[in-house]
């Protein structure tokens, strides 16, 4: 069988390839739309619901940079392998496996606990760097969730651009007091922003179990799609997506972070700004007159009001 066969029980292997270059992961799976610039990257511990340690937050970091980097690709699909094969259960992603978790964060382990970790590694938090890249990449990030989502998990879909859930089988539950750990970032305060503060505080302190219907009721969720066409709603969100300007979805994500992200919002939007203003003839002039070492011509520009 190939490794596009047998991902998961709603992936229709007609409609993406491999991505090449990456046969070495082992806790992801990366593939390219075969008609659209989108590429689909899936957690691939389904006998754990997905739950992430060191190494699949190593493989996630490269292939999110991967797509950040992909000039065909204008939109992530991340979603979770399922079922399990233990308990039949779906997951986006259940949070950080708290097995292997040490005095210093996730170690990096031989065995299933962290008393078998590597002690020339330290324990890590890096999935807050995929949070990051998430955010400010200049792709639009859309979570499709086909079943459990909780603390870690749970603050990915929140920082992801957009949220498709399965209708039978997405559940939500924010984990993190329940096992002495917090997001004080995306995972909480940008959370508030979607859904409010009285919600937020629910989510996080009464640590619940939420069905997708829950999630589009409270702002959290866009869609709640029936759990087979779920994949297929995502594919056609993707094309909705790169059949747009990339220029503009871009400054647009952008747009939307600026008022929550203070001066990185500034300084990311600004930076986009800055290379359109390169593109012009103005800005072509600034940089000729330089190198020419002449007085610059500003008479064809005019002030726009």
């Amino acid at each position: 069988m190939s490794a596009i066969e047998g991902v998961s029980e709603i992936f229709d292997p007609e409609q993406w390839d491999d991505v090449p270059g990456f046969d070495d992961l082992t806790d992801l799976t990366y593939h390219r739309a075969r008609a659209h610039g989108i590429v689909r990257i899936a957690f691939d511990r389904p006998d754990v619901l997905n739950a992430f340690r060191p190494h699949i937050v190593d493989e996630l970091l490269r292939v999110l940079q991967h797509a950040r980097t992909s000039s065909a690709v204008g939109c992530v699909l991340l979603t979770g392998t399922g079922p399990s094969g233990k308990n039949g259960k779906w997951a986006f992603c259940s949070g950080g496996d708290q097995r292997i978790r040490g005095r210093a964060g996730y170690e990096y382990v031989d065995g299933e606990t962290a008393e078998t970790g590597d002690r020339a590694r330290l324990g890590r938090l890096h999935i807050l760097e995929c949070q990051r890249l998430i955010r400010f990449m200049p792709k639009i990030v859309v979570a499709l969730v086909p079943g459990w989502t909780a603390g870690g998990g749970h603050s990915l879909h929140v920082v992801c651009d957009l949220t498709v859930a399965s209708a039978e089988e997405a559940r939500f539950k924010q984990t993190d007091a329940d096992v002495g750990s917090f997001d004080g970032g995306f995972g909480s305060a940008y959370l508030a922003r979607q859904v409010g503060q009285k919600f937020a505080r629910e989510i996080f302190f009464l640590g619940q179990e939420y069905s997708a219907e829950d999630g589009v009721r409270m702002g959290t969720v866009n869609r709640a799609v029936p759990h087979a066409d779920l994949e297929a709603t995502g594919l056609e969100w993707g094309r909705l997506i790169t059949g747009k300007s990339p220029t503009a979805q871009r400054m647009l994500k952008y747009s939307f972070n600026l008022i929550d992200d203070g001066l990185v919002g500034q300084q990311v939007f600004a930076g986009e700004a800055t290379r359109l203003a390169y593109m012009t003839q103005e800005a072509a002039e600034g940089r000729d007159q330089f190198l020419e070492k002449r007085e610059p011509d500003w008479s064809p520009f005019p002030w726009y009001y």
